[in-house]
């Protein structure tokens, strides 16, 4: 299905700003990742948190100080889907246990409305998080591994280098919105980012697809033949990012708490990845010095579905 006919927009003329746009929003991602760090949840630091309901909408401010007051200092607390709802997180406490702490953190909150009441507890041990963040770390690193074999094998080792290049800038780009604004990052939007590897891979692939067959078909230059064929895929490209677009739209909106960062993490990582598959990798085989003879020489593969 085609919507949009007979486009001429020339994308590489505006490559060197999408570069500069790119490599700031990068910059910054990673000065965040040093100098901020990450809201990590309780599947990556390890802890307690509990889950608290009140009779009417709960004051955090005062929560945040009655725990304060009674040496929890770095708890935090947060609306759970509605304002009557609140997620207490605490970190590991050497010297008190599970029970203990949700009875010792009850007995706290009683004061001051003796009809507050527990819905769940549940804990993490701290060697269990730091697994977690490693495994997490770990799966990244294969899928990009797998991504670059794959790519050198059924294209060209420039169009590997390229869709890699992309996948980080959306990757990176992503994790430092989380970075930057403090969005709590736990085991779904670990899961979001991986979905975004292969969201913005298969974006990328189609581009790169359509790249080699009009090298095949066409006399044209090269920096044309990328023009045409970010043009004849951009149809099929709005299609998707739209309708995946509403679908995560609406698990933000009505999805609650639990899923709140999961649609966060994809929702930016499909306008982050839909930019990077037009800039970042077409840019980055023309800057690698792309000619029409490094595609010639390959033999015929089958195409991809555009």
């Amino acid at each position: 299905m085609q919507i949009i006919k007979q486009l001429k927009i020339n994308f590489m003329e505006k490559r060197q700003i999408a570069m500069i746009l790119s490599s700031v929003l990068v910059l910054l991602s990673i000065t965040s990742f040093f100098v901020r760090g990450f809201n990590l949840g309780l599947d990556f630091t390890g802890g307690y948190l509990l889950e608290v309901e009140y009779p009417q909408q709960a004051k955090l401010d005062n929560i945040r100080k009655d725990l304060k007051d009674n040496g929890y200092k770095r708890a935090s607390v947060q609306y759970f889907g509605t304002n009557n709802n609140t997620l207490i997180r605490l970190a590991p406490q050497k010297d008190k246990k599970g029970a203990t702490i949700s009875d010792d953190i009850m007995t706290i909150l009683k004061e001051k409305d003796d009809k507050v009441t527990i819905r769940r507890v549940e804990f993490v041990g701290p060697q269990v998080g730091e697994d977690l963040r490693e495994q997490g770390g770990l799966a990244i690193i294969y899928a990009l591994g797998f991504i670059l074999l794959y790519i050198t094998i059924r294209f060209e080792k420039r169009f590997s280098v390229g869709a890699v290049l992309a996948i980080l800038h959306d990757v990176i780009i992503t994790l430092g919105i989380f970075s930057i604004f403090g969005v709590g990052f736990d085991l779904t939007v670990l899961a979001a980012i991986l979905a975004v590897i292969g969201y913005s891979l298969n974006d990328t692939i189609v581009v790169f697809d359509r790249i080699r067959e009009n090298f095949k078909i066409t006399s044209k230059s090269v920096i044309d033949v990328l023009n045409l064929s970010i043009n004849q895929t951009l149809s099929r490209t709005i299609i998707t990012s739209l309708t995946t677009m509403l679908v995560l739209l609406a698990l933000f909106l009505l999805g609650g708490a639990v899923i709140h960062g999961f649609a966060l993490a994809l929702i930016i990582g499909i306008v982050v990845g839909t930019y990077s598959s037009i800039f970042i990798a077409s840019t980055s085989i023309l800057a690698m010095g792309l000619k029409r003879e490094d595609l010639m020489s390959k033999k015929p593969k089958e195409t991809l579905e555009s």
